[in-house]
């Protein structure tokens, strides 16, 4: 017997919600500009650079608070 519980398997949702918008384009249903209809195959990247950036923000932060901090104490 083989563990597929820990395989990850099927489109997701983002996909299958791409794939439909492509579909729907291509036929004529909707009057989408491209940009609009490849949302889902790149917001999954989005969301992922969005929370790295905030992660920079936070250390960026600390590490200026820390600097601002040695130098009020130095004094």
């Amino acid at each position: 017997m083989s563990d597929t519980s820990s395989r990850s398997g099927g489109i997701g949702v983002l996909g299958l919600l791409g794939v439909v918008f492509v579909t729907l384009k291509l036929i004529g249903v909707i009057d989408w500009d491209w940009w609009w209809v490849t949302i889902p195959f790149w917001g999954g990247l989005v969301i992922f650079a969005a929370i790295l950036a905030l992660i920079g923000a936070g250390l960026l932060a600390v590490h200026i608070f820390e600097s601002i901090s040695k130098k009020s104490g130095d004094a």
